[in-house]
């Protein structure tokens, strides 16, 4: 299942840098079944090279919507359902989420592999 917080960790990604979480759709072949009430999960696991491509995509994203930002911008305010936030409030609180399940990936690595990726202090 490890497989399918990769997704969640994706899909919330690129949910939270969207414009308008109204308009908001994933691309092919994901789907918006991860918002559904009832906790779906895809019928088979996304393949690798699929999810690679997602995680490009959410990167592409997060730059651009970083490099377009200006002050009016971080302080638009981004709702959707209980969330209220300036969209800067919203760019932090997507990094923590993805900080989080990313201590969560190296806890199983180490506790099945004895090993997990070094900290990196900045991207290339």
């Amino acid at each position: 299942m490890c497989w399918y917080a990769t997704y969640h960790t994706l899909f919330w990604l690129d949910l939270y840098l969207d414009p308008s979480p109204d308009t908001f759709r994933p691309p092919e072949p994901f789907t918006m079944d991860e918002l559904d009430p009832r906790g779906l999960i895809p019928e088979k696991p996304y393949t690798k090279e699929a999810m690679l491509a997602y995680l490009a995509h959410g990167r592409s994203k997060c730059r651009s919507r970083i490099e377009a930002m200006d002050a009016a911008e971080a302080q638009r305010r981004w709702v959707w359902g209980p969330r209220d936030l300036s969209v800067a409030e919203l760019l932090l609180y997507n990094m923590r989420h993805v900080q989080h399940h990313t201590a969560q990936f190296n806890l199983i690595l180490r506790q099945r592999i004895d090993s997990a990726p070094g900290w990196v202090s900045r991207a290339k």
